[in-house]
């Protein structure tokens, strides 16, 4: 691990270059797009994804492909819809669209939407990989929980903190080349220890089916389809943390290609994960284990049937695909409040400078802050509902920037849209309780839509309008 954290530094300040905020927020716009395509591929995926998607296919099957297929029609939309706005606003966050479409009450409300969602996930997202690590790890060395949070996130903030999205796309390559690394050689040598007769369970042992098209099932090949392409929309196209990356890339085209290409890479990542599942589950009941859900993987890993440098494999792979998200929600929450919420485009280079070094720890301490005080109530099962909490929190930027794209209102209000904006979500939550108990239809990840167009609805009946 040390080892490992100290290549990371090396290569932050290998390719860093200038310390100065046009390199932390936007690497200067001169990034190859095939780095940032390969690095995205791990911060897409997360720690999340390396627990929980192979824990998952005990009781769902490989039903997950099908919210992934909707990610290839999300990246679409993203690349041929979304990026040639964001390139031809020309401003450091995507928020600016906001600005320059509705006013400033749009934009202040579509930044704090993204900040809270941001900073409420990447805890969590870290929550569950501390929680693993300081049982594994940290336990046995006597480190309390709290010290293990705040040395992880005072690692990412080393390498992070003068480079910024720059070094983020530089470091995330070595961690995307760790995270798959560790996936592909724990899937040989799993498969290495699992017998014939083991093997032949394939078919039998655990669900492997694809689509599943019952309308009373969550796992509905529908609910799932559109729930990925809207919840890559939102939590990909509208998140300043994903869209920070592509828009260091130095024309559209590239930056378009990048989209496309993690788009077709990320199905058969995914599909890995899955059968990695499989092949865990099957290891477990071959070898009596009674482990599930998000402790199937870590049960395995250390295992004393298997080799150690599988364990060794998880751990390495568990921390490159969990810096990977970090490093980057920490640079975009820093980049977001600096420019949206601080404005500090408008103030001289040094005390800007001044500014952003002082966000950049605050954002450091705000998400360890929130992972100690969670941690004696959280659940790590409780991660899996990332995506249905991101159908609440990302539902409003959803309708902000389907409507501005669709409609040529224009609104004069102030107060309306972060009123519309708070309302949109507690109606979806409403809608959540009262539509299966009135009509037996229970809401999957395609919740975010029902959010998205609330919003959108709200919107197109707002009052004192008039038409540009």
């Amino acid at each position: 691990m040390a080892a490992y954290f100290g290549l990371l530094v090396f290569i932050a300040r290998r390719f860093t270059g200038r310390a100065d905020n046009e390199t932390f927020f936007t690497g200067n716009r001169r990034s190859p797009w095939y780095v940032v395509s390969f690095g995205m591929i791990g911060a897409s995926l997360s720690g999340v994804t390396f627990i929980s998607v192979p824990g998952w296919v005990e009781s769902n099957g490989f039903a997950y492909l099908q919210m992934v297929l909707g990610y290839v029609v999300g990246y679409g939309v993203i690349a041929y819809v979304l990026l040639p706005l964001y390139y031809r606003e020309n401003t450091t966050t995507i928020y600016g669209f906001l600005r320059s479409r509705y006013g400033r009450s749009a934009y202040a409300t579509g930044a704090w939407f993204f900040i809270l969602s941001r900073w409420v996930g990447a805890s969590f997202r870290l929550y569950l990989v501390a929680a693993v690590l300081q049982g594994l790890v940290f336990d046995p060395l006597g480190l309390p929980f709290w010290l293990t949070v705040v040395i992880t996130l005072a690692l990412i903030w080393l390498y992070t903190y003068r480079g910024g999205i720059r070094s983020v796309i530089f470091t995330d390559t070595l961690q995307t080349v760790a995270m798959l690394g560790a996936l592909v050689l724990s899937i040989y040598f799993i498969r290495a220890a699992l017998t014939p007769e083991d093997l032949a369970t394939w078919g039998a042992s655990v669900d492997s089916r694809i689509f599943f098209f019952d309308v009373a099932d969550g796992r509905n090949f529908w609910k799932q389809f559109l729930g990925g392409v809207f919840i890559t929309l939102a939590m990909t196209g509208l998140d300043q943390d994903m869209m920070q990356k592509n828009l260091t890339c130095r024309t559209l085209g590239e930056s378009q290609r990048n989209m496309m290409t993690l788009a077709v890479v990320l199905v058969a990542v995914n599909f890995l994960f899955l059968t990695l599942g499989k092949d865990l589950s099957i290891y477990a009941l071959a070898h009596g284990m009674d482990a599930h859900g998000d402790a199937l993987f870590p049960a395995v890993a250390v295992s004393s049937a298997l080799p150690s440098v599988v364990g060794i494999l998880f751990i390495l792979g568990l921390i490159a695909a969990a810096y990977s998200s970090a490093d980057s929600a920490l640079t975009a929450l820093t980049t977001s409040f600096c420019v949206d919420i601080l404005g500090v485009e408008a103030k001289s280079e040094t005390e800007g400078l001044r500014i952003r070094r002082v966000v950049h720890v605050g954002m450091t301490l705000a998400v360890a802050a929130l992972i100690i005080c969670a941690e004696p109530f959280v659940d790590a099962s409780i991660i899996k509902n990332i995506f249905t909490a991101a159908g609440y929190t990302y539902g409003p930027l959803l309708g902000l920037f389907a409507f501005g794209l669709v409609s040529t209102k224009r609104l004069t209000s102030t107060w309306y849209i972060p009123v519309a904006a708070l309302l949109s979500p507690v109606l979806t939550y409403g809608l959540s309780l009262w539509v299966p108990f009135q009509f037996g239809y229970t809401f999957g990840f395609e919740l975010i839509l029902v959010n998205g167009a609330l919003m959108t609805g709200f919107l197109a009946l707002a009052p004192k309008a008039r038409v540009s």
